[in-house]
């Protein structure tokens, strides 16, 4: 024979408001079609899209920025290297021109906006000088992506890339 308390029965006796046959001491439950109706879909596909499209701006600007300064590293590395692998000041500056011009054609970098600075270590009164390390620095602005014209938002969404390279000149370099 099994023993109950009142403690036990009071707990067993259904809840005001329940449905009727549902489990005593039971909370409501919603049927299908009463309540709330679910729209998951919607929500995952209004928070996707703005939780993509940031990220998708930001990944397609780090891009654009990675290329830019890659490219201003090999610029700034094959000028040094073509300087001092030069036989003389002309052919250096002619060489280290056209590779100059062909890395920011290669890498879409706007040639408007990039300078090239040569320094020489020690500093000397010719630069290059034969024994001396020609150091190029090549500096250039990346722009970013979908920035429109408006109000000079173009000139103010620029982010500047910098890269230096150094090259030993041989002891037997001529300047002339």
């Amino acid at each position: 024979m099994r023993r109950s308390s009142r403690w036990a029965e009071r707990w067993r006796r259904p809840l005001p408001g329940s449905a009727p046959g549902s489990l005593p001491g039971s909370l409501p439950v919603s049927r299908p079609g009463e309540g709330e109706r679910g729209s998951a879909s919607l929500e995952f596909m209004t928070v996707g899209v703005l939780m993509l499209v940031p990220i998708v701006y930001l990944v397609v600007t780090l891009g654009i920025l990675q290329n830019h300064a890659l490219g201003a590293e090999a610029a700034a590395r094959f000028a040094a290297r073509s300087i001092a692998q030069s036989d003389d000041a002309a052919e250096a500056a002619q060489r280290a021109d056209a590779a100059i011009a062909g890395i920011t054609e290669e890498y879409g970098i706007d040639a408007d906006r990039t300078t090239v600075s040569m320094t020489c270590v020690p500093a000397g009164a010719e630069c290059p000088a034969a024994g001396a390390t020609v150091v190029v620095t090549v500096r250039s602005a990346v722009s970013l992506p979908f920035v429109p014209d408006v109000l000079g938002l173009d000139r103010l969404a620029v982010i500047p890339v910098e890269a230096t390279s150094g090259q030993k000149v041989s002891r037997f370099w001529s300047a002339g």
